[in-house]
């Protein structure tokens, strides 16, 4: 034992001498206030989420960047006059930057490394609040024409009453021709058995393939930004002990706008409810939004980006569901604040933080 404590400590010493060694470090928080208003069948109905999270993480980088190792942690605190109902979670991943377009992440790696959010009807808005990292791996390709991107999220581990379950996914955007982009989002949601309740217990698949054709018409318009999208959902999902293939299938389309300080986004499905199995294993097989359950369902966010430069996004939106069964009314404020050591040595530099906005997480 004591071999490989004096090899850390050997490792350790050494890594402030390697050539072009540098320190990583970066700060991330954000408070969010969500009053949910409306009730349906799958969800909680009314419902408030209030909550401060802070994600420090510290480092270092080798060979010009091209390899980087950090560590943090994640703490979500809920905003109550004491600690209760707080969560702390670790971050600790080692991270390669290839010059040719090629990023490999592995460890407990924060989501805000993915080049873009998922797809609510994939990650629910509340699992973004309580989960903000992936565990496992995951290898990314990124180009100015587009990007794919495929990890393994390892979601829970076999014990004697609690399940196995992961998630594999891939996300992808390209740029065919003009303003035409194809895309879209693949993802395998697998849940097994635990030690001792394995009789009571049977395997479960959940395979979701959505294919998307989009239009980016945000340098042809007098809009900052404007993009259409649209594709079909197909879903394959079995319960192993009935050993029947459930294959529910819709339509997805999309449009986000925006000029200025003010974002429209809408979403509509229609078609089959996309979780069949919902009512049974819930989030434990389904990460997504329940509303997609729904046979025709609209989302509408009219946000108002009240702050938005290279350290800080500060939103209010107001967010409006239908379906073919009631509907609901989500009010929210959210603010994110970051700044990470680059950040820092370019404080000064006007024109390089005019130039950038950080990217809301909510």
């Amino acid at each position: 034992m004591h071999k490989w404590l004096l090899a850390i400590l050997t490792l350790l010493l050494t890594i402030p001498s390697l050539d072009a060694q540098e320190v990583e470090w970066s700060v991330d928080a954000s408070v969010l206030l969500n009053n949910r208003e409306g009730g349906e069948d799958y969800t909680t109905p009314d419902q408030t989420f209030f909550f401060t999270r802070l994600a420090p993480e510290v480092g270092f980088s080798m060979m010009d960047g091209a390899h980087v190792f950090k560590a943090g942690a994640v703490w979500y605190q809920p905003m109550i006059d004491d600690l209760s109902g707080y969560k702390v979670l670790p971050t600790l991943y080692y991270r390669y930057n290839g010059d040719n377009g090629w990023h490999m992440t592995v460890g407990l790696m924060p989501r805000s490394l993915m080049v873009e959010r998922m797809p609510r009807y994939l990650w629910s808005d509340s699992l973004n609040y309580v989960q903000p990292n992936i565990r496992g791996v995951m290898a990314q390709y990124i180009k100015p024409e587009g990007y794919a991107e495929v990890a393994v999220d390892w979601r829970q581990l076999q014990t004697d009453h609690k399940r196995e379950a992961f998630t594999v996914f891939l996300n992808a955007d390209w740029r065919l021709a003009g303003p035409l982009r194809l895309g879209g989002h693949v993802q395998y949601s697998h849940l097994a058995m635990s030690k001792l309740d394995a009789e009571e217990q049977h395997v479960n698949d959940d395979l979701v393939i959505n294919p998307m054709l989009s239009l980016d018409l945000s340098h042809r318009t007098a809009l900052d930004s404007l993009r259409l999208s649209a594709g079909a959902i197909i879903a394959m999902e079995r319960d192993r002990g009935i050993n029947k293939w459930e294959h529910p299938a819709g339509f997805l389309a999309t449009a986000t706008a925006r000029w200025r300080w003010l974002e429209l986004d809408e979403t509509f499905y229609t078609g089959q409810g996309i979780m069949p199995l919902h009512a049974k294993f819930g989030s434990l097989l389904y990460q997504g939004d329940p509303y997609f359950n729904y046979k025709t369902y609209s989302r509408t966010d009219l946000v108002f980006h009240i702050v938005n430069n290279s350290f800080v996004d500060l939103t209010g939106s107001l967010t409006f569901h239908a379906n073919n069964k009631t509907t609901g009314f989500w009010q929210q404020i959210a603010c994110r604040f970051y700044i990470d050591n680059n950040l820092w040595k370019r404080r000064h530099d006007r024109d390089h933080l005019k130039s950038r906005h950080l990217p809301s997480l909510y």
